[in-house]
């Protein structure tokens, strides 16, 4: 069941990622998800493990019509997506983010990140943040690029991922960039 809200724009809510919450975190291994992050297949219990040992600030990207700070009942959440921020206490927080395809295009994924961002700048004090998408993942770059993000480089090759190797654009934001 998802957890605390963290964050609220439009459409969309983060909340806290919970134990119980595990089973929705695998749709992650789905390939029409998997092939654009290039995230190899994981097992419930590695992504279990994964969730308890690891440090970074993982949401829910939900749509729900909570108007309270507190938890909710499950039935009245529909989870539609991840956002994390990833390395954030020790250097560049870097952005993940993916939604499950039967809402792709509808601008949840924008709403969701800019949310991600806001809540990088309030929490961190860093100058920065970046996030890496695929060269071929047209949609990711234009949900970062229509963000403000600024384009930093490209990393040749980077990842083999469905059946070749791939490029990965690497973007940045400034602080200064993000407006108020």
């Amino acid at each position: 069941m998802p957890g605390a809200r963290v964050a609220s724009g439009e459409r969309v809510t983060l909340r806290t990622v919970e134990s119980e919450d595990v089973p929705f975190l695998q749709r992650g291994n789905e390939p029409e998800l998997r092939y654009p992050l290039g995230t190899p297949v994981r097992t419930s219990k590695q992504i279990e493990t994964a969730f308890e040992e690891g440090d970074d600030d993982r949401f829910l990207v939900c749509l729900d019509d909570d108007a309270g700070s507190g938890r909710v009942d499950a039935e009245d959440v529909d989870c539609i997506g991840v956002v994390s921020v990833e390395d954030a206490d020790w250097k560049r927080p870097e952005l993940g983010y993916w939604l499950v395809p039967a809402v792709h295009g509808e601008g949840y994924g924008s709403e969701a990140v800019e949310l991600a961002v806001d809540y990088t700048f309030r929490t961190y004090d860093t100058p920065a943040v970046g996030a890496g998408a695929f060269a071929f993942n047209d949609a990711s770059r234009g949900l970062l690029e229509s963000l403000g993000f600024t384009e930093e480089g490209r990393r040749r090759k980077f990842m083999f991922v469905n059946g070749e190797h791939r490029d990965m654009v690497q973007y940045g934001l400034l602080r200064t960039e993000w407006r108020d």
